[in-house]
């Protein structure tokens, strides 16, 4: 035998040697499960925490100085229940102030109204126009007399002349014609200048009775003026009175005061918020999902409610109302994600019981498990032995005769804690559970069920 012949044979003699030590050698000790038929439940778990469906907030109709509140948190009220107070005294002056000026209004309504002085001067002045005009005909028809009397003397002193001039009058005649023509022409003069005068004051006269009327039309004017004034002064005492009704503020509901923002008297603005109160047998729970996640959530569907402030035994409830927003939050790792808020109600009897037994509150914070698809029958592993391969598929490692064997796998239902195996596997087939990352396929592997 060569030299040659005696290397073959022994590196041959190695190289069996090595394989009957893989193929006989027990391996590495892996943790695994078996696949079996099992029911499993696809869930979304988020922190969330209770509230309130409606909180009531008793705010300050208007600017005004509340009094002291004594109400403080945890006490019942019941509806219609004052639970706060502005001031009764400034609310009377107020009152008080609104209704003078109405009757004052009214009492000038009707000073205006009265023209009984108004209506006796129109009759005087309407009076004083028929005695000037009865004056001014008078005094025409002295004009008349007196352009006759002129006539008169005029022709009286021709004759005296004519006569004077024949000798057939004297002297004396013929002056006393003249002096007659004289006085004749003056009082016509007289007469006319005084006719012309009254008849100025005739004019002047018609007017009054216009005058007066014109006066009293002016306070019916005055008086819709007046009206309107009062409307004004009314709609204040209305909300004089309106805002005295208010000042008494009452609880809407039967329920419990939730918080109490002001306690002393003082001055408040409108709007500010004295007490929040609601029913605390409306409670229910939010939580505030991922999007990707609540895509696949709905309502009706069962929800496990747990925590520290629901105690050792879980609550069950269902989900009611789904936000149909979005919102960004901020994880705790600082992380932005998008969210959407799912509104969560108790389930028939639990609330009672954590009201009880709890005394659990508006607030308090809570995990809810979501329940969005379930099966009683699956094939199912546990939810550690699967992970992503390269190409983004899952995968397991399956133990074969001793062997690992890397295998990608078609996963259905999956949760924290189960995957449903719906491709890949085989029922009562072994996985590796939490598989070490230096585990490659065909590496010699020696199971232990942990569970069986």
């Amino acid at each position: 035998m060569t030299y040659r012949s005696v290397i073959i044979i022994t590196v041959a003699g190695l190289a069996v040697a090595a394989a009957a030590y893989v193929w006989y050698s027990p391996g590495a000790r892996v943790e695994a499960a078996r696949a079996k038929p099992a029911e499993i439940r696809e869930y979304v778990d988020e922190e969330g925490r209770t509230r309130l469906p409606m909180i009531h907030e008793i705010t300050m109709p208007f600017a005004g100085r509340v009094e002291p509140i004594e109400l403080i948190e945890g006490t019942p009220v019941k509806a219609g229940q004052v639970v706060a107070r502005v001031v009764p005294l400034d609310l009377d002056l107020n009152v008080a102030e609104a209704q003078a000026a109405v009757e004052r209004l009214e009492a000038s309504i009707r000073e205006n109204d009265d023209a009984s002085i108004e209506l006796t001067g129109l009759k005087q002045a309407l009076s004083y126009v028929e005695s000037m005009d009865r004056t001014v005909e008078a005094a025409a028809q002295r004009v008349k007399s007196g352009e006759a009397k002129l006539d008169y003397a005029n022709k009286q002193l021709a004759r005296m002349r004519a006569l004077r001039e024949r000798s057939a009058a004297s002297e004396d005649q013929l002056n006393a014609a003249e002096l007659a023509q004289v006085e004749a022409d003056v009082d016509y003069k007289q007469d006319v200048l005084i006719l012309s005068a009254l008849r100025s004051l005739q004019a002047a006269t018609a007017l009054i009775p216009t005058v007066v009327r014109q006066y009293i039309d002016r306070k019916k004017l005055q008086h819709d003026v007046l009206d309107e004034e009062k409307a004004q002064a009314e709609v204040q005492l209305k909300e004089s009175q309106r805002d005295r009704e208010r000042g008494a503020m009452t609880s809407p509901i039967d329920g419990v005061v939730l918080e109490r923002f002001e306690t002393n008297e003082r001055q408040t603005p409108a709007g500010t918020v004295l007490l929040s109160i609601g029913r605390l047998d409306e409670l229910e729970a939010e939580a505030d999902v991922l999007s990707q996640d609540v895509v696949n959530v709905k309502p009706g569907q069962t929800v496990e409610i747990y925590g520290p402030a629901v105690g050792p035994q879980p609550a069950r409830g269902e989900v009611s109302r789904i936000y149909p927003a979005g919102f960004t939050k901020t994880s705790s790792l600082g992380v932005e994600q998008q969210r959407v808020k799912v509104v969560i109600r108790f389930a028939d009897g639990e609330l009672s019981r954590l009201r009880s037994e709890r005394n659990l509150g508006v607030g308090y914070r809570i995990r809810a498990r979501i329940y969005t698809a379930e099966k009683s029958q699956a094939l199912v592993i546990p939810r550690s032995a699967i992970f992503r391969g390269p190409a983004g598929d899952w995968q397991a490692f399956v133990v074969r005769d001793g062997i690992a064997r890397l295998q990608s796998l078609e996963i259905g239902l999956l949760n924290d804690e189960r995957a449903e195996v719906t491709g890949g596997l085989k029922e009562n087939e072994l996985v590796i559970l939490a598989p070490e990352t230096n585990l490659v396929d065909g590496v010699r592997v020696e199971p232990v069920l942990p569970n069986e």
